[in-house]
This record gives structure tokens, sequence and C-alpha cells, in this order.
């Protein structure tokens, strides 16, 4: 037998041809080859897994340190040395060493988890290699590889049924549909499909990316939304650096006309910018995601992307998948109906009689289940034995039993498709079809029973009716989830009658529509079909995707929960994917956050903590720009008008390291969960920092007036004593800023207090002793404290005002 290239054979081929033809095309598997040709071979077979050259350490750390932001401190540093300002180097090198740390922390964390993840899902494969059978990661499976599949095993690729036997299998993953499907000898069994009964051998045609898995998968690859976190660090930092490049360049136009050293003036613009547009920035925000996150963890929500966080927050519509999500995934007997004569115990009875609790089969587990909560009926079932067994199979599409009982009568009992038992006894019963067509009505599948007696003359016991039951959190998880502000969508592959009853018992809503109609009508009517229903039946992956991808053209930020492949790609393109607990490989790859218990109410925990999270960046954004605008506004007017630079070079960075510091405890603090969804609004955030900025430039000249023109202090000191103030105001003001209230509404939690504290009391003790700077002393301290505290106090009542003000106007602050 030659060996073969992998992807010698496509999957169209594969399917259509015969077993004995793929052996005859096809080898065992890649032994004896180079790590290289081994590698090619599984590029060749399509799969998509492959691991990627892992970039090292120190390289991501280097990458942080000479990032976008951090450049102007670069050139700053630079700038030190040729000065000979060794201070100064020094200082703004320990604030980017510790800035990039950060940054550099944070990620490797969030990469250690993602990988500790992949790791407890990665899928193994009993595969035949040279006469062996061995356990192999499924990634290294290639076409031709003759797999082992066996009950409880998720099939590790698209493979064509080679031994005897059949298998039950679970494709819900892929379809959305709650029963089983039988397959035989010849017959396709997909890669993330769950083998729930039998077991045989499985000839491997196709991988990866060119199973039907993986072809269902390629619509996420298309799938690429941008971040609203990052669209709003994008427009806060472009603010930030047109502001403060404008005012840097003033700096240096009117040190050119003075004829001042333009290398030190260059030195102090950069400097200023680095204050006015910090390294610190990215790393407070990812700080706080990655705080957001721990919290999820410890409520089993496993965060793949940190920004998914923030995106979270401004969830407004949760497009909810049925199956495995909202529903259990298992069969439960719904209702049982007895013809001509047959009780429902009997019924049960005869049915239970023709069921294996050892095959695990879910309609048998179903019978069973239902069987033991009738008292007594145990017993009648232990006096009567089974002679002779004969299993469901796809042909007859009935499973029967021969029975004795103690006294020796004989008698038959069988259980099936309704049309298939139908045919068994003749046309004999009751109004068969319309019975189901009823059942069908409210959303339940039938399974048919009858008897035989000695003569073999079989009669129709009844119906069952199954339905895979919504879970016991679903119903209170919706409703609390309409509280929060979010309006839910359901989405199902199931037929409508289905959806309806399922959407009935949840209170979803009574308008569902089948997801084929959407193709009827124009684009515009579309979309208002899809904003109006309470959901869609029989959609199938590009739907999902569709109405997501509709929603969010609407203006809607979309989260999806999903458990299946074919949840995958709407995953991807939702602006927060959710994957529930037992989600397929893909789904989890595609999901933001990865529910690891059961049911969806801990996405109610989600919105909460992502609400909390968006609350926090946001009164940290309010903070930082209005800190960018008070420092550098009031160094600029001060070079300006009084030709006086109130603050050296060193103590800008001072400034900006402690402040920065400290501010990280911000992903700490305490804070009130917004009622509702929240977005970044750019021009309210804008509106209201401007405005606090403002106020604390008129601060800061009501100071350096006091300082020069009634206490007349040397200039060295009068820095000092201005950089003390810029510290302690610029820190108070955080408490003004986290709070739409007054300040006291919402304490601050401890460690954004004790880190205000600690930050401000290194502050002093440098002024007050003369470290690094020039002493001022302890009465010149208070002075400055004092000060601080009256500004923040009037700057709290000036915020309630400017609140008041664009409520006023018709703005609202969605905070």
């Amino acid at each position: 037998m030659g060996r073969r290239e992998a992807g010698d054979i496509s999957g169209d081929e594969a399917q259509s041809a015969s077993v004995e033809e793929l052996q005859k095309r096809l080898s065992t598997g890649p032994e004896g080859l180079t790590t290289e040709e081994a590698t090619r071979r599984l590029e060749l077979a399509g799969y998509n897994e492959i691991p990627e050259r892992e970039v090292g350490p120190l390289r991501r750390f280097l990458a942080y340190f000479w990032g976008p932001i951090p450049w102007m401190i670069e050139a700053a540093i630079v700038l030190s040395a040729v000065l000979g300002r060794l201070e100064d180097l020094f200082i703004i090198l320990v604030l980017l060493l510790v800035n990039a740390g950060i940054g550099f922390w944070q990620e490797d964390r969030a990469d250690n988890a993602i990988k500790l993840l992949r790791q407890k899902l990665a899928l193994q494969a009993r595969v035949l290699r040279d006469g062996d059978w061995r356990i192999v990661p499924a990634r290294e499976l290639v076409p031709g590889d003759m797999i082992r599949l066996r009950l409880g095993d998720i099939v590790p690729a698209d493979a064509k049924i080679a031994g005897e036997g059949y298998l039950v299998i679970d494709e819900s993953a892929l379809t959305g549909e709650s029963l089983p499907v039988t397959k035989k000898a010849g017959e396709i069994a997909y890669a993330g499909t769950v083998i729930r009964q039998g077991e045989t051998e499985g000839l491997v045609f196709a991988t990866g990316m060119k199973s039907f898995f993986g072809r269902t998968t390629g619509l996420v690859g298309e799938a690429t939304t941008p971040s609203h976190f990052q669209k709003a660090v994008i427009k806060i930092g472009d603010y930030l650096i047109a502001l403060a490049v404008a005012l840097a360049a003033v700096i240096i136009i009117v040190a050119l006309f003075r004829h001042e050293s333009l290398a030190e003036t260059l030195q102090f613009a950069l400097v200023l910018t680095v204050a006015a547009i910090p390294a610190a920035l990215p790393a407070v925000l990812t700080t706080t995601l990655a705080v957001g996150a721990m919290a999820l963890a410890r409520r089993e929500a496993i965060v793949s992307r940190l920004v998914s966080i923030e995106e979270m927050a401004g969830v407004d519509v949760l497009c909810v998948d049925k199956t495995g999500t909202l529903t259990r995934n298992e069969l439960t007997v719904a209702e049982v109906a007895g013809f001509d004569g047959f009780s429902e115990e009997e019924v049960l009875l005869l049915a239970r009689l023709t069921s294996r609790e050892e095959d695990n089969d879910p309609i048998d587990n179903a019978v069973i289940a239902r069987f033991r909560d009738v008292p007594g009926i145990g017993k009648e079932a232990a006096a009567i034995r089974v002679t002779e067994y004969t299993p469901f199979n796809p042909v007859d599409k009935r499973a029967m039993a021969t029975l004795e009982t103690e006294n020796g009568t004989r008698f038959m009992a069988a259980k099936g498709a309704p049309q298939a038992i139908f045919a068994l006894t003749s046309g004999e019963g009751g109004d068969v079809e319309g019975r189901v067509a009823a059942f069908a009505g409210r959303g339940y599948r039938t399974l048919g029973v009858a008897r035989a007696d000695a003569t073999g003359v079989w009669r129709y016991a009844g119906l069952i009716a199954l339905y895979d039951p919504p879970r016991d959190d679903s119903a209170e998880t919706i409703r609390r989830a309409r509280a929060m502000g979010l309006s839910i969508k359901l989405l199902t592959g199931d037929h409508i009658a289905i959806a309806r009853e399922i959407a009935a018992k949840l209170n979803l809503g009574a308008r569902i529509v089948g997801a084929s109609s959407l193709t009827q009508v124009s684009e515009k009517e579309r979309s208002q079909v899809i904003e109006d229903s309470d959901g869609f039946a029989g959609v199938y992956p590009e739907h999902k995707y569709e109405i997501v991808a509709a929603l969010q053209e609407a203006g809607h930020i979309v989260g999806m929960t999903g458990d299946g492949v074919n949840d995958a790609p709407a995953l991807k393109k939702a602006d927060a994917g959710i994957a529930v607990a037992g989600a397929t490989d893909a789904a989890k790859s595609a999901a933001d956050i990865v529910l690891t218990l059961p049911g969806i109410s801990v996405i109610i925990d989600a919105v909460t903590e992502s609400r909390k999270t968006f609350q926090r960046m946001s009164n940290y954004a309010i903070y930082r720009i209005a800190e960018t605008i008070r420092v550098v506004f009031f160094i600029t007017a001060s070079i300006i008008a009084f030709n006086f630079y109130p603050v050296t070079a060193l103590m800008i960075v001072l400034l900006a390291l402690l402040n920065d510091f400290a501010i990280m405890t911000i992903a700490f603090d305490r804070v009130v969960v917004p009622a509702g969804p929240v977005r970044w609004d750019m021009r309210l955030l804008l509106g209201i920092s401007t405005i606090l900025g403002i106020y604390g430039v008129f601060e800061s000249f009501g100071l350096l007036y006091l300082g020069k023109e009634v206490l007349m202090l040397d200039p060295d000191v009068l820095r000092s004593f201005i950089y003390l103030k810029l510290s302690v105001a610029g820190h108070l003001a955080v408490f003004a800023a986290r709070t739409r209230g007054p300040f006291w509404s919402v304490p601050p939690a401890a460690p954004l207090f004790l880190a205000v504290v600690a930050t401000q009391g290194v502050a002093t003790l440098l002024t007050v002793y003369g470290i690094l700077l020039p002493a001022m002393g302890w009465g010149l301290a208070a002075i400055v404290w004092g000060y601080a505290l009256a500004g923040f106090l009037l700057l709290d009542v000036i915020k309630l005002g400017a609140y008041r003000l664009l409520e006023h106007t018709g703005i609202v602050f969605s905070r």
C-alpha cells in the first residue's frame, strides 16, 4: 500500500467513495516522517490548530517598552542624557520600566489563562498506527487514519464508518437537533459530534478546515468586529495627543522667540507631553479589565478576550440559542397517551421493557426516568423477563422485545417511530396521525408503543411525547436580564412549533418567526422583522450570523450565547460571544466568554461585573482627561503669560509616576452598577472632563498668585509649592470624578483611598524635606493641603452643576 500525501483525496470524493476505495488510496499514518514533512502534511490536511511559534517573554516585554505611546518618554530619556540630567533620566526610565512591566504582566496572565483553557479542552483520538492502537492528540490525525469510535467519544475528524455495528450520534452541536441520529457502515460521522451509543472503527477522510466542522467554522474567520473599548481609547488618545502636541508646539515657538535653550525647551515639551499622554493609560485600563476578568472567573466564567468585558457592559440585545443553552439538551417524557383501552402505566411499562439502561440511549433514558416516577409499576416490570431483545435499527426504526411473565405467559412489545409502529399493527389503533400532529403543534416529538399477544397480533398501545425541557434557571435569568435593560431574542434550529412552546414556557414572547421567511422580504423589511421579533426558528449558521450583523447595523451592541459549531460564526461576530457549559471546541474558541457551569444564570453576573468594570474605566477616563487639561493648560499659560516655568521636567515625571501608580487601584474601586446597558459617549465624556479640567487651571493660578505675590516665595521653592498642589489636588479630583452624585455618595474602596494617602504622603515628604526637589517646610505644605481640600469641595459642587446643566440640555451621560 503506497504512502499518500495528506489531502490527496477531497472530502467530496471521500464521501462518495466506498470504504474499500478509500483504503486503496490512503495509507495508515505519518510514522517515519521528519518533523517538517509531518507538519507540511498536517497543513495539507487542512488542520488549522498547528501551534504558532511562541514569542518569547523578552520580546513581548520589549514590545511594551518600545510601544506606540512610550516613544515620547524614550525621546525624553535621550535628551536628559544629552543634557547631563541624570536624575531626570533615572526617574523617567523607572516610569517607563514600571509601565512596560505592568502591561507585560497583564498580557502574560491573560495568555496563561487561555493556554490553560485550551489544554483542558484538547481532544484525544484512538488511532491505528503501525498495527497498534495509540492515543494521540486529535490535531495529529490525517486523512487515511483508522480511528476507534465508541460510546462517549467526541468524533475527532470526519470519518466514514468502516467497521461492523452502528453508532448513535448526537449531532446537536452541528444542527441544533435534540434527537440523535443513527449511522451505519459507509455513512459519515462528523467531527465535533458526540457518540451516544455503539462502538466501531472509522476511516478519516477530512480534518480541520476541510471537515464539515471546519467548513462551518470557516465563517468565523470572516467575522471581525472592532472593539468599542479600542475605539474609545483611540478617541481619548487622539484628543490628548492633539491637545498636548498643540500646547507643546506653542511652548517651543515661544522659547524660540525668547532665544531660550532649544534642547532644554524640547526636553520640557516632551516631558509635558508625557504628562498629557501617560504611558500608564493602557496599563490602567488593562488592569481594570483584568480585575473584572478575575471576578468573572470566580463566578465560573472564563474571559478569553479582555475587551469583551467592556463590550458585555454595553450589550442591549442578547441572542440566545435554545438547545443546550435555554434547554438541558436532554429528552424528557412530556405526556403519555394510551389507545384502545391501554392505560398510561401500561404504555410506559411496554416502553420500559424495550429500553436498555446500559445503552445510555437518550430516548431510553427519558422513558426509564419517567417510568421510575410512577409508583408501584417497578414491581410489575420486575415480574417480567426479557427472553429476546432486538435493538433499534435505522431500517425498521423500532426496538422489540420478547417477554415472559412469571406464570409463563409470553408476549411481545415494540417502540419506535409512530409510522413504523403503525405499519407493525396493520393500521390498528387510534387516531395516530391526529395525535402526532397535536403533539407536534405543542413542540413535542412522539414515540409509538405497541403490544402483541402470543398469537402475534399487534395492537397500538399508545404514544409517548418527548421534549427537551428548559433549564430550571432559564426563566428567572431571562426575567433578570430584561430587568437590566436587555432585549432577549431566541435563535434555534428547531421547528417553529417547538420554538414557540419553549418561548411560551420562558415568557420570551409570542413573535417567533421562521428564519426562512427572512429571505422572502426586502432588506429594509428584514431589518424591521429582526428588530420586532422575539425569536427565530429553523435557523442555520448563516442565519444567526446575519441576524447578529443586522442588529449591529441597527446600532445595537449584541451578545450571543451558544454551544455548538453552528453557533460559532455568530459568537465570533457578536460584540460579546458567550459559550455555555458543555460547548464544543469551535464555540469556545469563537466566544469571548466561556461559562463552565450549566445554565446561563452566570450571564447576569457577567453583565453586572462588566458594568462595574465599565464604570471604573469611565471614572478613570474622566479623571485622566481632566487632569491633563488642568496640568498642561496651567503650565503652558504660565510660560506664555508670566515667562515662568511653574514646575521642572523632573517634577512632571514625578507627578505622572506617583499619580498613575496610585490610580491603578481604581480597578478595585467600589461603584454603583448602572441599571441599563452602558456605552461610551465621547461627547459627554470630553465635555464633563473639560469642565473639571478648566476649573483646575483657575484653581492652580490661584495658588500661584498666593505663592508669588502674597508669600513672595523663592522661584525654586515656589515650584515645589506648585508641584505639591498639582499632585494633591490632582488625586483629590479622583474622588469627585468617580461619582455622579456628591463625592460621599459612594465611599471609595480601601485600596484606592490608601493608595492616594500613601502617594501624596510621599509627595509631601519630597517637598518638605527637599528630596530630589527644593525643600519648603511643613508650614507651606499645610497651606497647600488646606487650599487643595477647599478647592476639592468647590470642584465637587461644580461637577454636580455640570451634570445638571448637561441633563437640562437633553444630554444624558450613560454611566
